[in-house]
């Protein structure tokens, strides 16, 4: 199982990005997906999570307004779209997936409940 994460750059406050995360290897039919991103010294956080149907998302306050986060079933691959990005959101964003299908509505946010990872892609916001 392979994730690849894309579209990260460099882009000034303000301004916009959208992130890809592809996966292949297996299909992801019933499986919660999600965003989380690290900064220099600071620990994994989670940005944005999709359920398998797409029906549902979750984000934290942080971004709440600002991202968000949809999913192509039929292409394996979900999208972060950033927007009014702030300096403090640089960071490595990284795309998870779970192992196990549980064909829910319920998004997870902790770390620990995501079994595939990406490579990460940075995203480096100026003032």
């Amino acid at each position: 199982v392979q994730l690849q994460a894309s579209g990260g750059g460099l882009v000034q406050a303000g301004g916009s990005l959208k992130l890809s995360c592809a996966a292949s290897g297996r299909p992801f039919g019933g499986v919660g997906m999600a965003w989380f991103r690290q900064a220099p010294g600071k620990e994994r956080e989670f940005v944005a999570g999709i359920s398998w149907t797409g029906n549902s998302t979750y984000y934290p306050h942080s971004v709440k307004g600002r991202f968000t986060v949809s999913r192509d079933n039929a292409k394996n691959t979900i999208y972060l779209q950033l927007n009014s990005l702030k300096p403090e959101d640089t960071a490595v964003y990284y795309c998870a997936a779970e192992r196990i299908p549980r064909y829910s509505d319920l998004v997870k946010s902790a770390a620990s409940e995501y079994n595939y990872w990406g490579q990460g892609t940075l995203v480096t916001v100026s003032s």
